[in-house]
């Protein structure tokens, strides 16, 4: 497989960014996940980073050869991920468990498969155009469905920042699950945080990631849509993927059998970005290996 990639995050004019990002690759599958921490819950930092290294970590140790089954795999993590945030709460007693949204996206064999919670999205272009987008598990988009709101409607609606499914709520989440998706060199995929899709559209987004290698073209567009949001906005993030030669290229034919490189954006270990979060990191992976070691006991 070969392709390019890059990742990015910007703060905006929020005080803190919650948003957390990474990508992973073997042989043979690439994961790429964002997770947009709630600001409206306390630590939403907290459960973005969670939702990103609960992924990574496990890709880490379950992508060695080819997944069997990528769809139900994102589908059993993203739970476990919602499980370990209820499991923080009790242990950390929290009055309430962190949250987050997440979108996860599996390649492997020419094959994508998504599975998201909330509003981050995942957007599929091809030949300069966005073909494929994750809908929103949001009020607005609900509204649309029911047909109690007109699409032009939506941007403006004094609820459109309200979501009604995420990670470490009190009920369980609806994890939604994108049929297969086949893939062709020259597609591109990106995953972003509605910081960024809010503030550009779906043409801006296409004509900019086409005139640009990925590495020029995700700053521009989180530039561009901290611009357009202004005092509004929120943090913006996007992980950025084009398949098949290119600038940047990576082959993951090159690498030896059961080797995984991750990269977490460096947002994720930044000191500056963690103030006013009572957990420490060594507290968080804590966590984190605790809820892993019971569900693999309960596997066995």
């Amino acid at each position: 497989m070969k392709f390019s990639i890059y990742q990015s995050s910007r703060k905006g004019p929020r005080a803190h960014n919650q948003d957390r990002l990474a990508y992973a690759y073997s042989r043979d599958a690439v994961l790429m996940v964002l997770a947009d921490g709630m600001g409206g819950h306390r630590h939403g930092e907290v459960a973005a980073r969670m939702a990103v290294k609960t992924l990574t970590e496990d890709f880490k140790k379950r992508a060695v050869d080819l997944l069997p089954h990528p769809g139900r795999y994102l589908m059993e993590q993203i739970q476990i991920i919602h499980q370990a945030l209820h499991q923080l709460k009790h242990t950390q007693h929290m009055l309430e468990a962190p949250c987050t949204t997440i979108v996860a996206a599996i390649i492997q064999q020419h094959r994508l498969y998504i599975a998201h919670v909330g509003d981050s999205r995942l957007y599929h272009f091809r030949s300069g155009r966005s073909i494929y987008h994750t809908e929103d598990h949001s009020v607005v988009q609900k509204m649309f469905r029911q047909g109690l709101l007109h699409r032009d409607e939506m941007a403006r609606h004094p609820e459109r920042h309200k979501i009604y499914n995420c990670l470490g709520s009190s009920h369980t989440p609806k994890i939604e699950l994108t049929p297969p998706r086949k893939l062709m060199d020259g597609d591109i995929l990106l995953l972003c945080s509605d910081g960024l899709w809010s503030g550009l559209s779906e043409e801006q987004m296409a004509e900019m990631i086409y005139q640009h290698p990925v590495d020029i073209a995700i700053p521009k567009m989180l530039e561009t849509a901290e611009e357009q949001n202004g005092s509004e906005g929120d943090n913006a993030s996007a992980i950025g993927l084009r398949l098949g030669q290119a600038e940047l290229m990576l082959s993951s034919h090159d690498m030896a059998m059961g080797a995984i490189t991750t990269i977490l954006n460096p947002v994720t270990e930044s000191a500056g970005q963690a103030e006013d979060v009572e957990l420490s990191e060594a507290q968080i992976d804590l966590a984190i290996a605790e809820i892993q070691a019971a569900i693999s006991k309960s596997r066995g």
